[in-house]
């Protein structure tokens, strides 16, 4: 049985991802800190699978407390993980000169703690099994800087790094890794634009490249999964 921990997975990508797995029979663990929003994703993904479990945990992925709860949870409910989604992230489109001095912690807290400290909390485990599979979603950012959001680009630099340090550190045990680096997608950050959709990856896109990714043969893992719009950057 496949069970998945995915991060941010109300909206946008995590969404999208969380749905394509419940059409596959994953049994899925996600967190939100809203506790309304989450109660009714969790009841929408049963209404897609029934034959699934889904635990839905209220929790701030920015605290590190609140991570390990999460973790804890979703073994409890779903028994051992093998599918680590590290979805969670915001966009703040500043400069580090003229960034306020909150604005470091809370974009590391968001885009980067949560995928390190689950990945402390349940590396040893999938060494264990010898089996498993981390998705790390990256943004192109993760290469190429964005000058107007600096500070952001940092910790995508930072997430894309640990993605990488993972895959060595896990390769030799069978257990996958693998970055996702999106371009422009279409997801809340862009809400209220006047661009057509179809100048944006959609979110449904990166879910349908993991369960791809996922399904390959025990000796294939896809590095990464680079996916830009066709018409070009945003």
């Amino acid at each position: 049985m496949n069970n998945a921990i995915i991060t941010g997975a109300t909206r946008g990508m995590g969404r999208a991802i969380s749905i394509a797995f419940a059409k596959e029979g994953f049994n899925l663990a996600v967190c939100a800190r809203n506790a309304g929003e989450l109660e009714a994703f969790k009841q929408e993904l049963l209404q897609i699978n029934p034959q699934i479990k889904v635990a839905a945990v209220t929790a701030d992925i920015s605290l590190k407390e609140q991570i390990h709860a999460f973790a804890s949870q979703a073994e409890q409910e779903l028994g051992d993980i093998n599918i680590i989604v590290n979805n969670a992230g915001i966009y703040q489109p500043t400069s580090i000169l003229d960034d306020e001095d909150s604005v470091f912690n809370r974009l590391m807290n968001t885009n980067l703690l949560p995928a390190y400290e689950l990945y402390r909390y349940f590396g040893k485990k999938l060494i264990a099994a010898r089996r498993g599979h981390i998705f790390t979603i990256c943004s192109s950012a993760s290469k190429n800087v964005v000058k107007e959001a600096g500070t952001y680009s940092v910790t995508k630099f930072a997430l894309l790094g640990l993605n990488n340090v993972m895959r060595q550190e896990m390769q030799q045990y069978g257990v996958k890794v693998t970055a996702v680096i999106p371009g422009s997608t279409l997801t809340s950050s862009w809400d209220g634009t006047t661009i057509p959709a179809e100048r944006f990856i959609l979110p449904e896109d990166i879910a349908s490249a993991i369960v791809n990714a996922y399904k390959m043969s025990p000796g294939a893992n896809v590095d990464e999964i680079v996916m830009m719009p066709v018409f070009g950057q945003l």
